[in-house]
């Protein structure tokens, strides 16, 4: 996985996660240089959990007015704005239907069917 700030022009840098024996080995590759840590599986899931909840948290920092758009405009990224983070994994339209797949952010998936006219209101659009 590569990462970049779009906004500041900063380099992408690399961000992998791998087993490495009993532990979770997390590798940060920068221009500068690179880092690795290693930790117990445990300790990679409250990682996880945190790094989940600051993003949802820079969401709704970040977020600005709610956008309304039709079901077959929906593309994979958008959130549903809502108390739950809700993300668009795939959209599939036929005919006058519209299937979405749903995610949430403990990581379920559940599929939805939509008129292909309805509105639906997101916090953020996805790229």
């Amino acid at each position: 996985m590569t990462s970049g700030n779009d906004e500041t022009g900063t380099p992408a840098g690399r961000l992998e996660a791998a087993s490495a024996g009993e532990g979770v080995e997390i590798r940060v590759g920068t221009p500068s240089g690179d880092l690795s840590l290693i930790c117990t599986p445990a300790r990679a899931r409250e990682l996880a959990t945190a790094l989940g909840l600051a993003a949802d948290e820079a969401e709704k920092a970040g977020s600005a007015d709610p956008v309304t758009v039709r079901a077959d405009e929906l593309r994979r990224g958008d959130v549903r704005d809502g108390d739950r983070a809700m993300t668009v994994d795939s959209v599939r339209t036929e005919g006058a239907t519209t299937h979405v797949t749903w995610k949430s952010g403990a990581g379920r998936s559940w599929n939805q069917l939509y008129d292909a006219d309805a509105r639906i209101t997101l916090r953020r659009r996805g790229r």
